[in-house]
């Protein structure tokens, strides 16, 4: 998960870029970065992990190559919600991580959506290594990131990931079913874990937007 920076550098960067014509408005940059910095583009990236968790989960009788597809699915939609978040940090330091685990999970789910790897093992091996990279990288950022809101909701999003993806490498599962049980539980937990993320990046653009004359991108 990339999170931007905080509201007290996002309110300067506004007074920036609104300022003595910088550039124009409709600049793409510009829009993917104020998109990157909404907590409703986290809150839908949260969507993207917890829905397929609860088709999963609630439909387990779905064959191995349905699940390949919905995870590869989520995969790739979740790289894009990635990408685009990465356009929310300023510093290039801050904006690689997020910049590898967009492309590790486009990758990802090209790799699950690719018929000859959709076996039990192949798709436990692609899953497992994706969130464990995807928590170290989280925490990693959650650590150098300045003005970091909630840093400790971050670090336990972070913390989560690293765990689902060493239960998924650590314990592979035998049969398609117990995958899907896997897979599913965990997937909703992430789903909650950036929900929770995105709702205290809600409360950080607000409290920033109560505090000052400008409001942070991303706080309506």
């Amino acid at each position: 998960m990339t999170m931007p920076r905080g509201p007290a550098s996002h309110a300067g960067e506004e007074r920036r870029r609104t300022g003595a014509g910088t550039g124009p408005r409709d600049d793409s940059a510009y829009v993917l970065a104020r998109l990157g910095r909404s907590w409703t583009w986290l809150l839908g990236s949260a969507a993207t992990t917890l829905v397929p968790g609860v088709l999963v989960l609630v439909w387990p009788e779905g064959t191995l190559h349905v699940l390949a597809v919905l995870v590869g699915l989520y995969l790739l939609v979740t790289g894009a919600f990635r990408f685009v978040a990465v356009f929310g940090r300023e510093e290039h330091g801050e904006r690689l991580p997020g910049l590898l685990l967009a492309v590790l999970y486009v990758l990802a789910g090209v790799l699950c959506l690719r018929h000859p790897l959709q076996t039990v093992a192949a798709l436990s091996l692609i899953v497992g290594v994706v969130w464990l990279v995807s928590g170290i990288l989280t925490l990693y950022t959650a650590l150098v990131a300045r003005d970091l809101p909630h840093r400790g909701v971050v670090l336990g999003a972070a913390v989560l990931g690293i765990v689902a993806g060493i239960v998924v490498l650590a314990l592979p599962a035998e049969s398609a079913r117990a995958l899907t049980r896997l897979l599913g539980l965990w997937l909703v937990l992430l789903g909650l874990a950036e929900a929770v993320v995105a709702l205290a990046w809600r409360a950080a653009l607000r409290k920033a937007h109560a505090t000052g004359p400008h409001a942070p991108a991303g706080a309506a």
